[in-house]
């Protein structure tokens, strides 16, 4: 009983400790996600599956970094980049990351109404117009404790996928291969889906976010004394857990999907996802022996999108506001209420409104979720550039910058991200 009773208190303690990492893991696999790892899957079989595992440490690495930023000088990277490279550069990486992140907001919105409609023959305009309300509601009225323990619940919602790997019958042979042995092909389609592979799973919105969540941290737990947080590395020992763990809780969903929607998806000849029900099918095998099956794929599926689309926008609305107050010195707080910080909620409303008017405009919502990735993987890449630069400055870090580790393979994974960006528009002009 003892020993049962300190188990318990060890996962409570452990589950404590996750945050930022966590939800920023769980939203990299958003709806955008979700549809371009199944692309990629239906589309290349499992010939692209190798990038998860080569991701995760570029991954983890990127995180550390942005959260490290945020923890150690308890000022997000906007503010930073104000203090120390000037307008130009300040203005620029503002309207990179606003435009990646409503157009973001627009193709997860689109889908969380697709996916609803596969149950309830309610308007896409009603469903949409329902979903947006929801989500400012909770998060403009809610406060950052409670609201974080909301995004921490609904990244159980990718489940489905790991849980529908282990179902179906797999040849575990070769995609064991295939996830340690990468594989190429010189065309269009092959680089235009890894950037965007690369982009929903090193984004913009999750820089900004994992560090400005992390001074929220400093906020919350009393670090900050004046304005540098009083951080030990007892803190960023914890940061570090959490971080890693988001990381490769989203890097094995990733893999899951991209598994499931080969072997379901790919090997039974579908090789595009055009419609949410497409996307759906990969699910089937799960329920396939239960009654209605093809129902009950679409409604997991259907709530995981929903639910990785309740944690993602607010995320990627949340984030552009954080980088927009940041800039005009605004103040910038979930934890704040709407009257103490209208700016700052003004943007979250305005960046969500406009997301949801990109659905009116005729573009479809499945593929509008995989060019959102892509151009998540474009404007990645100079955004890097500045985290690698202010990571590993130890007048901005001091003790806590960047080691030569964290800064290799910060520059393999900008070389990575660019070398992808580059090589897709070659095979344009090609």
């Amino acid at each position: 009983m003892k020993r049962r009773t300190e188990t318990v208190a060890k996962i409570k303690g452990f589950w404590r400790i996750l945050g930022p990492g966590l939800i920023t893991g769980a939203a990299d696999d958003d709806p955008s996600g979700i549809a371009t790892y199944s692309q990629t899957g239906a589309q290349f079989g499992y010939g692209q599956l190798w990038t998860a595992l080569y991701m995760l440490p570029l991954m983890t690495a990127v995180q550390e970094a942005c959260a490290r930023i945020g923890l150690v000088t308890g000022k997000g990277i906007t503010t930073i980049v104000k203090e120390r490279y000037g307008r130009g550069v300040l203005y620029s990486v503002v309207t990179l990351v606003v435009i990646a992140n409503v157009i973001n907001i627009g193709a997860d919105l689109g889908a969380m109404a697709s996916a609803a409609q596969l149950l309830i023959p309610v308007p896409f305009v009603v469903l949409t117009l329902i979903f947006t309300t929801i989500i400012l509601m909770l998060e403009v009225f809610t406060n950052y404790k409670v609201y974080s323990k909301i995004l921490k619940w609904l990244a159980i919602t990718l489940l489905a996928y790991p849980i529908t790997l282990f179902i179906v019958h797999q040849p575990w042979g070769t995609i064991l291969k295939a996830s340690v042995v990468p594989h190429f092909e010189f065309s269009f389609a092959f680089f235009f889906i890894i950037t965007g592979v690369l982009g929903t799973t090193i984004s913009p919105y999750m820089l900004f976010w994992e560090a400005s969540q992390e001074v929220e941290e400093d906020n919350k737990k009393h670090l900050l004394n004046g304005s540098k947080p009083n951080v030990s590395m007892i803190s960023i020992h914890r940061m570090r857990l959490d971080n890693t763990f988001g990381m490769i809780f989203s890097e094995f969903a990733t893999w899951s999907i991209i598994v499931v929607g080969a072997t379901v998806l790919h090997n039974s000849g579908v090789h595009d996802v055009k419609t949410a029900a497409d996307a759906a099918r990969a699910i089937e095998p799960l329920v396939h022996s239960f009654p209605h099956a093809g129902f009950l794929s679409k409604l997991i599926f259907s709530i995981g999108i929903i639910g990785l689309g309740m944690l993602a926008i607010p995320v990627l609305s949340g984030s552009a506001a954080y980088s927009v107050a940041e800039a005009f010195n605004w103040h910038a707080s979930l934890n704040l209420k709407f009257n103490k910080a209208k700016g700052f909620y003004i943007i979250i409303i305005a960046a969500t409104v406009v997301g949801l008017i990109l659905n009116f405009i005729g573009i479809d919502p499945v593929k509008a979720l995989v060019y959102a990735a892509v151009l998540n993987g474009v404007a990645a890449v100079p955004l890097l550039f500045l985290v690698i630069k202010i990571s590993g400055n130890e007048k901005i870090m001091g003790e806590f910058k960047s080691g030569w580790l964290s800064k290799t393979i910060l520059w393999i994974t900008f070389g990575a991200m660019g070398a992808a960006a580059v090589t897709m528009f070659y095979t344009i002009l090609g």
